[in-house]
Parts: structure tokens; C-alpha cells; sequence
């Protein structure tokens, strides 16, 4: 297959990955440009862990990056494991792994081609802050229902498309407060509750929950709950029958 087939079949383009490959070495830098990801990811884990019981549970982390979500997890007592299309983040997840004796198993592969040969293997998927960067969300939402068990759950995060997020997370984000580095996020590729709903409904999910993730400038605090108008979180369910 040739490049340019190659990079149509996965779930991010190559100019994606590259984006992510290029911050690899500072995943894990409590003040570097992935400083979010560290400051909410507690209350990330906080969602899910209300939700679903992850001790002992067998726990997909789809787009892992360099492991923040999936080192969480499994301190929680999670059977993990993380896959992302970076290798180079793929390498810092499984160094920082190994140095903290955290037991997480990690690939670099694509969603859709692990999913199908690992189908209904998963008691909880988790997809968070990814399907804005990919061209198909919903494929990659199909591959997150084909690996979870009839029952399970699946976890998205994402962020709503309008007037009121793109001023928010990309202007006031990227080039004001400069909290993520600029060109992050593409307007087009964000999504609305109502999208991502629909298609977890085609690809027999059900949403139980939506719930906003809110940040304010003065007191640098994030907090769960309320509206969905910029970032959100979604807990939903495969269905046991079509």
C-alpha cells in the first residue's frame, strides 16, 4: 500500500500524528504545552470512575498519547491498555510506564485495525480528546463499540462546535490565554452533541450522560457539570441487541 493509501485508512492523517509526535518528550511536563491534559485530568477520571467500577476491569485507551489518561486508570486497579497512531508517544508512555511500575500494556496501531481483532474484548473504552482531530469520528466510534463487551461502556470527550467554543477553546485557548499550542484544534472538526450522539446511536450506543467541562481564567480552576456549549464528556453504552 502506498503512502497515501496508508495514511487514508487510519483514523488520524499524517499531518495529525506529526502534530503529536513533535510534543512527544514533553507529555508528561506538568507546565509544558500539554499542562491541560494534567489539569483536568482528575476530573476526567472522577467522571468515569462514578460511572463504571475500573477495578480489575479490562480498559481500552483509545489515542492514549503518552499515557496520562492510562496511568490514572490503572492506578485505579485497571487492566490497561493504551494504543495511539504516535510512535514516539508510544515510547514515552511505555518509559514512564515502566519508571512509576505501573503495568499498562501499549501499542501503536490504528483503532480500526486493533478493534477488529480484539472485538467485544473490553469492559470500558475510553476516546477522549480525540475524535476533534480525526476526519472519520464516526468510524472511530464504530471501532470503540466493536471492542467494547455487549453491557460495557464507552467514554468520549470532545468539544461542541459554535460561536461560543470557537472564541473560547481556539481563540481565547490557542491565542490569547495560549494554554494549548496554536493550531490544536480546526473549527470544522469540532463536533456537536448532537453528531456525536447520532453516531453512537448508528453504531448501537447508547448515551446515558453528557456533561460540560468548564475552565475559569481568574482562578485557573476546572469544574464538571452544567451546559455542553464548549468541552464535554459523554458515558455511553453498548446495547445488548441491535
Amino acid at each position: 500500500m502506498n503512502k497515501k493509501l496508508a495514511d487514508a485508512a487510519k483514523t488520524m492523517t499524517s499531518e495529525e500524528i506529526e502534530k503529536f509526535d513533535s510534543m512527544a518528550d514533553q507529555w508528561w511536563d506538568l507546565k509544558g504545552p500539554l499542562k491541560t491534559l494534567h489539569d483536568i485530568n482528575a476530573l476526567r477520571i472522577t467522571y468515569i470512575a462514578e460511572r463504571v467500577n475500573l477495578k480489575n476491569a479490562r480498559i481500552l485507551d483509545i489515542g492514549c498519547g503518552g499515557g496520562i489518561l492510562s496511568e490514572g486508570i490503572s492506578k485505579l486497579g485497571g487492566d490497561v491498555v493504551g494504543i495511539d497512531l504516535a510512535q514516539s508517544s508510544i515510547n514515552v508512555a511505555i518509559e514512564h510506564a515502566k519508571s512509576n511500575g505501573l503495568n499498562i500494556e501499549y501499542d501503536c496501531i490504528d483503532a480500526n485495525d486493533y478493534t477488529a481483532i480484539n472485538t467485544n474484548t473490553f469492559d470500558v473504552v475510553t476516546c477522549l480528546e480525540l475524535l476533534e482531530h480525526v476526519d472519520s469520528p464516526a468510524s472511530v466510534i464504530k471501532s470503540c463499540a466493536q471492542a467494547v463487551k455487549p453491557g460495557g461502556s464507552v467514554f468520549f470527550s470532545t468539544i461542541n462546535r459554535n460561536l461560543k467554543s470557537f472564541v473560547m477553546a481556539i481563540l481565547g485557548a490557542e491565542h490569547i490565554l495560549k494554554m494549548i499550542p496554536k493550531g490544536t484544534h480546526e473549527y470544522e472538526k469540532l463536533i456537536r452533541p448532537s453528531e456525536l450522539t447520532s453516531w453512537c446511536r448508528e453504531a448501537n450506543l447508547h448515551p446515558l450522560n453528557l456533561t460540560g467541562l468548564h475552565f475559569n481564567p481568574l482562578t485557573q480552576s476546572y469544574w464538571l457539570g452544567g451546559n455542553v456549549h464548549v468541552n464535554y464528556l459523554a458515558h455511553t453504552q453498548l446495547l445488548t441487541s441491535s
